[in-house]
């Protein structure tokens, strides 16, 4: 199937016509919630919220595994990295190029390299595997964050250090499941009448893996892809869905996602960590949404062998409300400090920073939203 069906302008528009019947049908406003920053990008780089009916909102959730990384999970691997050094060991720390930047209030791994200390931006944990392979006399370490999509590849890479002995690689992880976070904001009394779930996660975990919000909480849901026409399709199912009194999971994306998922990246995921309950910046502790590696391959952890104690931080600086953005109870234009004191350039959040933060993604399209 060709993509560029995908990113037809005359599609679209018959879409929103379908739209805009569904929801003047139903004739009450009708919250959208996604929790993925390429949706989020889709979103606001088309212009979409703009196209939509007037009671039809559609709200970030947090999407964006680097946004809702803990600060002291940030400070600690600072920490670990000064401990290192005074034991006479340089530590080689490797990182994504938006978790690089990410501000705490004691600075950011950025400022750590201004300190002189090896830190490297990569594009994926297999960068930083081939620096070990290379590297063989120091300690390399990969700050690992990531939703399941990019757990899975991690897995792989370990696994593949396990089985030929590489020690001299370890990671630090901060690894985050979805759909618990859903299910999270929904305890936590966030309201919308509809999910739009992200193509790429339900690429691993498939349809199956959202299903029980859907059963529990009566969550209509719709799995779907990444081009404006896949966007716009997944509104118009979960608005027909809601207009008919529907509860049920569709799959938009069936020219990636199964029913099932990626049966093999989960057992790869599932033989090397464990879930546990795990913080996020800015949600608090969300139950059994983190993974942490099983005890019989705890060598791989650099917590196991370097024990810190970061002092508490801040989640966020005074008058950020990226919070509230997380949660979708505000757009990044209702803060006082967007586009003036926060920007990429100086952000003062973590969700202007991230390429999948939508703060940043507001400011980069600017009147687009």
């Amino acid at each position: 199937m060709e993509l560029s069906i995908f990113q037809d302008r005359e599609l679209a528009q018959k879409i929103l016509q379908g739209i805009r019947r569904e929801a003047k049908k139903i004739g009450r406003e009708v919250k959208l919630m996604h929790v993925c920053g390429t949706h989020e990008d889709t979103v606001t780089r088309s212009g979409i919220r703009s196209l939509l009916p007037e009671n039809v909102k559609v709200m970030s959730g947090p999407g964006c595994p680097v946004c809702i990384t803990p600060a002291e999970d940030i400070a600690a691997m600072m920490e670990i990295m000064r401990k290192a050094r005074e034991e006479g060991e340089e530590i080689i720390l490797t990182t994504f190029g938006d978790m690089y930047k990410i501000p705490t209030a004691v600075g950011s791994f950025a400022d750590l390299k201004s300190e002189g200390f090896d830190v490297r931006i990569v594009y994926s944990i297999y960068d930083s595997y081939k620096i070990a392979l290379k590297e063989k006399d120091k300690l390399v370490v990969h700050f690992s964050p990531g939703f399941e999509t990019t757990t899975a590849p991690a897995a792989g890479i370990l696994r593949e250090a396990i089985e030929k002995g590489i020690d001299n690689f370890k990671i630090y992880s901060v690894h985050r499941l979805t759909p618990p976070a859903v299910e999270a904001l929904i305890k936590q009394g966030t309201v919308f009448d509809g999910l739009i779930d992200p193509g790429h996660v339900s690429t691993i975990i498939g349809v199956k893996g959202w299903e029980y919000i859907t059963k529990e909480y009566g969550v209509p849901q719709v799995v779907a892809g990444f081009e404006p026409v896949d966007f716009l399709m997944g509104i118009f199912m979960l608005l027909r869905m809601i207009r008919k009194g529907e509860v049920k999971i569709e799959n938009q994306y069936t020219r990636v996602v199964k029913y099932e998922g990626n049966v093999e990246a989960q057992k790869a995921i599932e033989s090397l960590f464990d879930i546990v309950d795990a913080k996020w910046r800015a949600l608090g502790v969300i139950p059994k949404s983190g993974l942490e590696l099983k005890e019989e391959y705890k060598d791989y952890e650099v917590r196991t062998f370097y024990k810190v104690k970061p002092p508490e931080l801040p989640e966020l600086e005074k008058g950020c409300i990226c919070g509230a953005v997380l949660r979708g109870l505000a757009l990044p234009t209702q803060c006082p400090l967007f586009g003036k004191k926060c920007t990429p350039r100086n952000p003062v959040g973590p969700c202007m920073v991230s390429y999948e933060g939508t703060c940043q993604i507001f400011y980069k399209y600017g009147a687009l939203f």
